[in-house]
């Protein structure tokens, strides 16, 4: 008999053997197959899978445990890694200078998630060489000039029709301050000027409206204001600052004060003239014109105003007196770059609070 290889090209066909030659196939058949109407010579573990059923849902393994994907040097295609070659440079190339030095300072661009310093307005208009400073402009002034016309109203009906507006007046001081010098919010700096305003006025009516009340009250809040900044646990630099900024806000709401310790006269000629002076300084004119014609007008105002509550000429005196502290306000609120809020709150009360003190002093001279 002769040795034949295994495989399936080496048997011959079923007819031309015997019994010996099929005893012979059934050991070398593949595994799994069997002839028509023949068990297989072994079982095969993986022959019943085919007719078995597979299921092909979630389970609660499947939707648990993530998938496990195939490394991505098994499934991609990686180049070979180049070392970089830097690039040749002409002869007689060099690279460009900077052009800024660390002592220049930052440079001045948008604020990034990357790291760029942020600059203020006000601090890239110095570098430019402008101005750090935007005016109001005509809606505070027509604000201003509404309260002021609100405190000349009050102090003619008596002392409680003044108290109204007098009380809005230090309330938005107290708030444009803060808001002035970038801090923001500040409830309890806010609130400590106001209560410190609100204090002054209730001693100024005790005390039949005493000058000394605005004064007393003053320097128990700069006393107050000094502790409870003691008290905080920011950094020494941020303690003064916002002590000055406390202190600064609690004196300018008190000394608003002092249209309420002023004569009724001299309150309804001195808020007039401040009404009219910030009017005339939103006009669109140059700075020194524009001041001019401010001081101008607010001269004319106490004049006419005086004439009618019996100041006759001094009240251009005193018109042209507030005017001047009403455009050092004014000023001040238009100093580094302020928000749109400040001009609604410092630019508004600013004038008129700073007018107080002159609108006491002069009355009492004039009256």
């Amino acid at each position: 008999m002769t040795n034949q290889p295994y495989g399936y090209g080496a048997y011959e066909p079923y007819q031309q053997q015997g019994q010996q030659g099929q005893q012979g196939q059934q050991g070398w058949q593949a595994p799994g197959q069997a002839w028509p109407g023949q068990q297989p010579a072994y079982g095969d573990p993986y022959a019943d899978q085919q007719y078995t059923q597979q299921w092909q849902g979630q389970t609660w393994e499947t939707q648990m445990q993530p998938p496990v994907a195939a490394p991505a040097e098994e499934t991609s295609y990686l180049p070979p890694v180049q070392s970089p070659v830097p690039p040749v440079q002409p002869q007689g190339y060099a690279e460009p200078a900077p052009t800024g030095s660390v002592e220049d300072g930052p440079e001045y661009g948008p604020a990034t998630l990357a790291g760029n310093t942020r600059v203020t307005d006000a601090q890239r208009a110095r570098a430019e060489g402008r101005s750090p400073v935007i005016e109001p402009g005509m809606q505070p002034a027509v604000l201003t000039a509404l309260l002021g016309l609100l405190l000349a109203g009050g102090a003619a009906l008596g002392t409680y029709g003044l108290l109204v507006p007098l009380v809005v007046l230090q309330g938005v001081t107290a708030a444009g301050w803060f808001r002035l010098n970038g801090m923001w919010p500040a409830r309890q700096g806010i609130a400590l000027g106001f209560l410190g305003a609100l204090v002054a006025d209730a001693a100024l009516l005790v005390s039949d409206r005493s000058p000394a009340a605005i004064l007393g009250s003053l320097g128990v809040w700069v006393l107050l204001s000094l502790v409870l900044q003691l008290r905080s646990h920011a950094d020494p630099d941020e303690r003064m600052y916002g002590l000055m900024a406390t202190v600064a806000a609690a004196a300018l709401a008190i000394a608003a004060g002092g249209y309420l310790a002023a004569d009724a006269d001299a309150v309804t000629v001195g808020a007039v003239a401040v009404a009219a002076a910030v009017v005339a300084r939103a006009l669109p004119l140059p700075t020194a014109v524009s001041v001019v014609v401010a001081l101008a007008v607010a001269a004319g105002a106490g004049f006419a105003v005086g004439g009618v509550t019996g100041l006759g000429a001094s009240g251009a005196l005193l018109g042209a007196g507030a005017a001047v502290c009403a455009l050092i306000g004014h000023r001040v609120a238009s100093y580094d770059y302020p928000s749109r809020f400040v001009h609604f709150t410092a630019g508004v009360a600013l004038p008129l609070a700073a007018a107080a003190p002159a609108v006491y002093v002069l009355g009492r001279l004039v009256g």
